[in-house]
C-alpha cells in the first residue's frame, strides 16, 4: 500500500511539473507575441533603415557591376505594406538600375495574349533589379476570387507558373517572391485611417473595399497558390506586417541577404575647378520667369 501510495504522488508531483512546464512555455510564446505586437522605436527604424539603405546603394552597384539580372516580386493582401516597403527600398537608389512595375487593369490587347507577356516585357536587362509591385500572381488572387479568370485560365496559371519561374532562374535571374501577411484587425484599422486621411484616400478602391467581405476566399487563393507556387526552386518568404515599421526592415535585410554582393572599386573623385570666362555675359535676369517665392 506504502508503495503505490508513493508512486501516486509521485505522478501528481510529475504531473504538476508538466503542467507548470506547459505553462511556463505558454508564458513565453505569450511573451514573444507581445514583443512582435509591440511597435519598433521611431528613433530605432529610422536609424537602421539609414543603416540599411547604405547597403542597398552598394547592392544596387554591385548588381549594375556584374551586369546580375534581380526580380523581386511584392504581393500580399490590400494595405499589407507592400508599397511602403518598396518606397523605402528605392528611396536611396538609382532609378535607372532599380525600378519599380506596378501594371494596372490590362488592355483588351493584353487579355488576347500569353498571360505571362506582358510581364516578360518588364523583366530586366543585365545589370537591372525589376521591383513587380504586384506581378504575375494576379491570376491567383484578385482575378481568382473576384472571377476575371475562367477555371480553365487559372489552373492553368496554376500548373505553368512553377516552369515558367523555372525559365526565368534558368537564363540567369535572380528571383524572390515575398508575402505581406496582415490580420484582418490591422487591415481594418489601415483601411479606416486612409478613408480618412485625404493624402491617402487614392489609396483606397472599391476592389479594396470589396476584398474585406471575401477575406477567407482570399485565405483559400492564398492558400492553393502557396501549395503550387511555393517550391524549393523558388519559395514564398512570408513577412509579418502588422507592424510596417518591423516588416520594412525585416524585409530589407533578408533581401541583402539573397544576393552576394561587395564594395564596388572606384576611382578617387576630384572635382575640376570652376571654369571662369571672361567673355561669358550673363543675360539680364528680368529676362527669366521665376517660380514666385512665397515661402
Amino acid at each position: 500500500m506504502g508503495h503505490k501510495n508513493d508512486k501516486h504522488k509521485g505522478d501528481e508531483k510529475e504531473e504538476k511539473q508538466s503542467k507548470k512546464g506547459k505553462k511556463a512555455e505558454s508564458m513565453n510564446i505569450l511573451k514573444k507575441e507581445e514583443e512582435i505586437d509591440s511597435k519598433l522605436k521611431k528613433k530605432f527604424y529610422e536609424e537602421e533603415l539609414a543603416s540599411l539603405q547604405i547597403e542597398l546603394v552598394k547592392l544596387q552597384e554591385w548588381i549594375k557591376y556584374k551586369g546580375l539580372r534581380a526580380v523581386v516580386l511584392f504581393e500580399g493582401r490590400d494595405a499589407a505594406g507592400k508599397g511602403g516597403t518598396i518606397k523605402r527600398i528605392t528611396e536611396t537608389l538609382n532609378p535607372r538600375v532599380v525600378r519599380v512595375v506596378a501594371l494596372g487593369v490590362p488592355t483588351e490587347k493584353e487579355k488576347s495574349q500569353w498571360y505571362f507577356q506582358r510581364y516578360v516585357a518588364h523583366l530586366p536587362a543585365a545589370g537591372e533589379m525589376v521591383l513587380f509591385d504586384r506581378s504575375w500572381y494576379n491570376r491567383a488572387g484578385v482575378e481568382r476570387v473576384m472571377g476575371f479568370c475562367t477555371e480553365t485560365e487559372y489552373w492553368d496559371f496554376l500548373r505553368s507558373c512553377p516552369n515558367f519561374e523555372g525559365m526565368l532562374i534558368r537564363s540567369g535571374i535572380v528571383l524572390i517572391k515575398y508575402w505581406f501577411s496582415v490580420s484582418d484587425k490591422e487591415q481594418e484599422r489601415r483601411f479606416l485611417q486612409r478613408i480618412s486621411d485625404p493624402t491617402r484616400r487614392w489609396k483606397i478602391s472599391p476592389m479594396d473595399v470589396e476584398s474585406r467581405s471575401k477575406w477567407v476566399d482570399y485565405s483559400k487563393a492564398k492558400d492553393d497558390m502557396f501549395a503550387y507556387t511555393d517550391t524549393k526552386q523558388s519559395p514564398w518568404f512570408v513577412v509579418h506586417a502588422d507592424d510596417k515599421r518591423r516588416a520594412r526592415l525585416n524585409c530589407i535585410t533578408h533581401l541583402l541577404g539573397q544576393i552576394k554582393y561587395k564594395d564596388v572599386p572606384r576611382e578617387k573623385i576630384v572635382l575640376p575647378p570652376l571654369e571662369k570666362v571672361k567673355s561669358y555675359v550673363r543675360p539680364p535676369l528680368s529676362e527669366q520667369t521665376f517660380v514666385p517665392n512665397k515661402f
